[in-house]
């Protein structure tokens, strides 16, 4: 077999990987929306559907594991091609744990409707606020490693601020609830736990783009400070 066939076998092989991993990526970021719609609005069939959707998400990451290691068995890769599969198979263990997190809050609505807590008590301005920052930070994230953007990476990293902004502000409405009315604390504590949720997804985007910024330029910008990422990625 010829070395061009090879490399054009390689070629597909790491385009189906790059495509599974958008296809995991779309399937956790519709997975965090419907659970905090179905908190939002108190839906217990759709914080069942996200906790089922869990299973999936796990499949597909197993299933992607499972290919990177027969790639790197057979075709011993190198440089840039190597550091796309170390990327890759880190990107499918962020987007495993961003599912956890949307299934958590799933759950959390499951109890809070069964505690009979009344959906009116929520800081829903904020909580949606920060869900709409974490769900934009995902899809940024996402977009920066299908199109191998280290500049659309760096402005994910970036924005991260925003969002530990936003759960800061969540937890001071929170902590006010339960002064003023001593009943909301048990559900208050649940939110607690849904804004720490959010704020993980985040954490998560962020990681994500880190690796891009690894594919694309080789450069481990995990504990690089702020100042330092502009160079990282020139």
């Amino acid at each position: 077999m010829s070395d061009k066939h090879l490399s054009t076998q390689f070629d597909a092989e790491l385009s189906s990987i790059s495509t599974r991993v958008l296809e995991m990526g779309g399937l956790v970021e519709q997975q965090v929306a419907a659970a905090v719609e179905a908190l939002a609005n108190f839906d217990e069939a759709q914080a069942t559907q996200v906790i089922k959707t869990e299973e999936r998400v796990n499949q597909i990451e197993m299933e992607i594991d499972r290919d990177l290691s027969g790639i790197i068995a057979r075709r011993q890769p190198t440089a840039r091609d190597l550091r796309l599969l170390i990327g890759v198979s880190k990107t499918i263990g962020n987007l495993e744990r961003v599912g956890d997190e949307a299934a958590r809050i799933a759950r959390i609505t499951h109890r809070l409707i069964h505690g009979g807590t009344h959906g009116r008590l929520f800081p829903t301005t904020q909580m949606s606020a920060e869900a709409t920052l974490a769900n934009s930070s995902l899809r940024k994230a996402l977009d920066s490693f299908a199109r191998l953007d280290a500049n659309l990476a760096l402005q994910v990293i970036k924005s991260d601020n925003e969002i530990d902004a936003e759960f800061d502000g969540l937890m001071r409405k929170l902590v006010t609830y339960m002064m003023e009315d001593p009943r909301t604390i048990s559900a208050s504590i649940d939110l607690v736990f849904v804004a720490k949720a959010l704020e993980r997804v985040g954490d998560h985007a962020k990681n994500l783009a880190e690796q891009v910024i690894y594919i694309v330029k080789g450069a481990d910008v995990r504990h690089t400070p702020p100042e330092g990422l502009e160079s990282a990625v020139a």
